[in-house]
């Protein structure tokens, strides 16, 4: 069920009908069914996995909290941790384990028959597991205390407005959201709809077209332009960005409409000047939890230079392997590790603006070569791309077309993102003057009713 789809819009109004005539307890329990229904309407099968996570992590935080022995404190995080992990190692990374074992063998002469087992992903494993992971490890931190509520527990794994894609919420944020009694102001449903408006914009304008370009470039294999490589990087790029970030609005301005309040996922990520900054701005709720969860338990920054960098290296390997069960996405991992490796090493930092214009040139460049690789179906593809772009660079029809399509495209977004840039606030456009505020809505309106890409098209990170 995608939110861009008519099947949703449905859906929820319905769910928001019902939310605004229940009382706080009955709108839980209605929510937390309407989440299950939402994700069992991706497949029913692997909603079952979804509860035994839920009653897995619910158990094991009880049984931490009442635990007095720091030893089967330890015990019992272990149980949850290794729990969590196995069964995102099954379905996720299983086949992609076998089949690297057996080329590896392959390679060393031995004929090794592993099997493979041809898993279905299940839609959103990687997000809820991670949220529900980190709410036993909090409990275990004394971060927070366990919840005795079931049902509420289980709504903060399964709220559907982020479950699938995020942002991976943590429970001391969203539990007491989830238990409190929810007014819901004006303000949060001026801004609630403000957000859905410009997520659908970024996700069916931006992403959605630009997808066109992205499909065109990448299905080619061999020689070919390289301007067209280029300008198809520059595309996911910004794909990618309308994509993503458009879903974490869209899920940001329905969780306002209840009264719940989801943390910023995404801030200005192509405006920065080096990669520590590029990962504040970007998918910030899995950078956070790759810091809070893994770099620092790892030593973080406290022991010597090289411990930091390895403890760097380890967290971005991991993560780039989170994000995809394939070789280039761990060697996408590792090359962001070392791009945050090289900015610490100089720690260079822009004296002027002309210097800091230059510096977000150089890291969009950067980040774009590691897009190249991310979207890339292997790294044979990468390396083709980017030999056609160093080796054989030209500015053929196509390219120019494609470059000319991609500034339409990214105009209005990136106009919206400075003037949100210059005041350090995302929602700014609910503090304009009626007419400019008003002229941008409808200007939005007509590119979407116009150019907007209507065919149900799946979010990028679904697939992951």
């Amino acid at each position: 069920m995608l939110f861009n789809s008519f099947e949703f819009i449905f859906f929820f109004a319905v769910v928001y009908l019902l939310y605004r005539l229940l009382n706080h307890r009955l709108q839980n329990s209605m929510l937390l069914l309407a989440s299950y229904i939402f994700y069992g309407a991706w497949d029913w099968r692997f909603l079952g996995l979804l509860v035994f996570t839920t009653a897995v992590d619910y158990g094991c935080g009880i049984w931490i909290d009442k635990a007095a022995d720091e030893r089967r404190r330890k015990l019992i995080l272990a149980v949850s941790i290794c729990v969590n992990l196995a069964v995102l190692g099954f379905f996720k990374y299983f086949d992609f384990f076998s089949e690297s074992l057996r080329h590896l063998a392959l390679f060393a002469g031995i004929r090794l028959d592993v099997p493979t087992l041809k898993i279905i992903l299940p839609v959103g494993i990687s997000f809820y597991t991670f949220q529900s992971m980190s709410y036993t490890i909090d409990v275990y931190r004394r971060s927070l205390k366990a919840e005795k509520n079931f049902f509420d527990f289980a709504l903060y794994v399964a709220f559907f407005p982020q479950l699938v894609a995020g942002p991976i919420e943590r429970a001391v944020n969203l539990l007491p959201q989830i238990k409190a009694e929810r007014a819901v102001s004006s303000r949060q449903i001026d801004e609630g709809l403000w957000l859905i408006y410009w997520g659908f914009f970024k996700k069916v304008f931006v992403a959605d077209n630009l997808a066109v370009i992205v499909n065109a470039v990448f299905a080619k294999t061999g020689v070919f332009p390289g301007g067209e490589a280029l300008v198809g990087v520059y595309a996911f790029a910004f794909q990618i960005y309308g994509d993503f970030a458009g879903y974490s609005d869209i899920a940001r301005g329905l969780a306002k409409l209840m009264g719940i309040e989801l943390m910023v996922n995404f801030r200005f990520p192509y405006f920065v000047t080096n990669p520590r900054d590029f990962w504040r701005n970007w998918h910030i709720s899995l950078s956070t939890w790759l810091r809070d969860y893994l770099y620092i338990p790892l030593g973080g920054n406290r022991g010597s230079g090289l411990l930091t960098y390895r403890n760097i290296f380890i967290t971005m390997l991991l993560g780039g392997l989170w994000h995809g069960a394939a070789w280039h996405f761990v060697v996408w991992g590792a090359y962001c590790g070392l791009l945050l490796m090289a900015h610490r090493t100089l720690d260079y930092k822009p004296a002027s603006r002309a210097g800091s214009f230059v510096s977000a040139i150089v890291m969009f460049h950067l980040t774009c070569l590691g897009w190249l690789i991310f979207r890339s179906s292997g790294m044979p593809q990468a390396a083709d791309l980017l030999r056609n772009i160093v080796f054989n660079f030209s500015w053929s029809g196509d390219a120019q077309y494609y470059f000319l399509k991609l500034c339409v495209m990214i105009a209005p977004l990136l106009a919206m993102q400075a003037a949100e840039k210059i005041k350090d606030d995302q929602l700014i456009i609910l503090k304009w003057p009626v007419l400019p505020r008003w002229a941008f809505f409808l200007l939005m309106y007509y590119l979407i009713t116009m150019f907007g890409e209507f065919g149900g098209k799946e979010f990028i990170y679904f697939q992951f």
